[in-house]
């Protein structure tokens, strides 16, 4: 990620964080993705540019370029990365979801209120759910999600939510994920989730089928190619059924 200079009176060069980095960046998008990588419960340090939950994200924003320039003939896609001012939620300060929450106003400054998706992993799956009841944002695709017990769910009606969670997750637990999921629904945001059996939270295992699905759905969910027929089964759901969210990843064959 580049980072902006910005000069002091004594005349020394000082990095200032920039929040938002383009991994694809064409004159008049007509929609974006942004890419929000994990963390930790507490640091108040900052990111390295060689952070590896960053790093560990990078495919993803590959994986979203490479499907929409298979799949959005005459339209044009931006697609984002976000990297936090510290490597922790620290409580109360929430401040992954307080960066993706600014990320997001830098993007309309820079391409006007374009319809956006979010892709989040761990904690920027959390921070990409809170961020969620911004204008632009049409749906969040959160991978392996840190969703823990009492997090806010009304701000999300109307929202589509995408929870894809391994089933030997020993970090973001999995159960966490599903009550999440049924609160939020009752709550009138439109839900799914997927299982990707033999997955950790990593996201080593099975990456290939990870980045395909995040970056199929999130095209799905700004209208640039079809969304899988169980997935719109699932979001059409309403109130406590707890259908369609434990549905099989399918591996690439």
């Amino acid at each position: 990620m580049d980072g902006r200079v910005a000069v002091r009176s004594d005349g020394a060069a000082v990095e200032v964080h920039r929040l938002l980095s383009w991994r694809a960046l064409p004159p008049s998008p007509d929609a974006a993705v942004l890419v929000l990588h994990g963390g930790r419960e507490h640091g108040a340090e900052p990111p390295t540019a060689l952070n590896l939950p960053g790093l560990r994200m990078r495919p993803f924003a590959g994986a979203v370029q490479r499907a929409a320039g298979r799949t959005t003939a005459g339209r044009s896609l931006a697609v984002g990365m976000v990297r936090y001012r510290y490597r922790g939620w620290n409580g109360d300060r929430a401040d992954a979801a307080r960066d993706a929450e600014a990320a997001l106003a830098d993007l309309v400054e820079r391409l006007g209120p374009v319809p956006t998706v979010l892709i989040g992993h761990s904690m920027g799956g959390r921070a990409a759910l809170r961020a969620a009841a911004h204008p632009c944002v049409r749906g969040v695709v959160a991978l392996a999600p840190w969703c823990p017990r009492g997090e806010p769910t009304a701000h999300l009606r109307d929202r589509s939510v995408l929870l894809l969670h391994g089933d030997r997750d020993r970090i973001t637990p999995p159960g966490d994920t599903d009550l999440f999921a049924l609160r939020a629904r009752a709550d009138g945001a439109r839900v799914a989730g997927y299982r990707v059996l033999g997955s950790g939270h990593t996201l080593l295992r099975r990456a290939g089928d990870w980045h395909r699905a995040a970056a199929g759905l999130a095209l799905g969910l700004l209208g640039l190619e079809a969304l899988p027929e169980e997935v719109d089964t699932a979001l059409a759901l309403r109130g406590q059924d707890p259908g369609g969210l434990h549905l099989p990843l399918p591996g690439r064959r």
